[in-house]
C-alpha cells in the first residue's frame, strides 16, 4: 500500500466503519465471499469510446474509491458480470489515484484530476458516454437500494444506447 504526504479521504459524509456497516445492514448476500471482480483501468478514454461506439454500445465508467463497500457491489455484482456476459465496455477510475489516464480529448489527468473535472463527489458514480465524450444517460450515483440497482442500471444503460443510435 503507498503512503503519501496527503491523508486518506473516504466517501464524503461516511466513514469506512459506517459503510461496512451499513452494507451488513442491506443484507448483501455472499458480497464476504464473492470471488474478486476487477475492472480495467481507464487509460484512454478516447479510444476505449471509439471501441465502444463501433459495437454500439456507450463508454460506462465507475468511478470508484478504493476500499468503497459499495463500489465493490457496484464492480463485482453488476458491472464485471455485465462487462463478462454482455461484452459491455466498462472502465473504472479510482476518486483517489494518481495514475494517469487520457481524457477524451487526448490531455494527460490523474485519476483524481479527472473525477473533479466531472464534478464527481460520490462513490460508487456509473457514467455513461456517447459520442465526443457527451454523457448520454443520466448518472448513476451511490447504491440507494440493492433491490433496484439493477433495474437503474439496464434503464440507464438502454437510454445510452437509445442516444447513441440517434446521433
Amino acid at each position: 500500500m503507498k503512503h503519501s504526504a496527503t491523508p486518506r479521504r473516504d466517501a464524503p459524509g461516511l466513514g469506512r466503519r459506517a459503510c461496512l456497516a451499513a452494507v451488513a445492514m442491506l443484507g448483501l448476500p455472499g458480497m464476504a465471499r464473492a470471488a474478486p471482480v476487477t475492472l480495467p483501468g481507464a487509460q484512454s478514454l478516447r479510444d476505449e469510446l471509439a471501441l465502444a461506439l463501433r459495437s454500439g454500445n456507450p463508454l460506462v465508467v465507475l468511478v470508484s474509491l478504493d476500499g468503497c463497500p459499495f463500489c465493490k457491489v457496484a464492480r463485482e455484482h453488476y458491472l464485471g458480470p455485465m462487462r463478462a456476459q454482455e461484452d459491455l465496455p466498462v472502465v473504472q477510475i479510482d476518486m483517489h489515484s494518481a495514475a494517469t489516464v487520457r481524457d477524451f480529448r487526448g490531455a494527460l489527468l490523474t485519476h483524481e484530476q479527472q473525477v473533479r473535472a466531472w464534478k464527481i463527489a460520490l462513490a460508487p458514480t456509473v457514467l455513461f458516454f456517447g459520442r465526443d465524450g457527451a454523457e448520454v444517460a443520466p448518472r448513476l450515483a451511490g447504491i440507494g437500494s440493492p433491490d433496484y440497482y439493477g433495474a437503474k442500471l439496464d434503464q440507464r444503460l438502454e437510454q445510452a444506447r437509445v442516444a447513441i443510435k440517434a446521433s
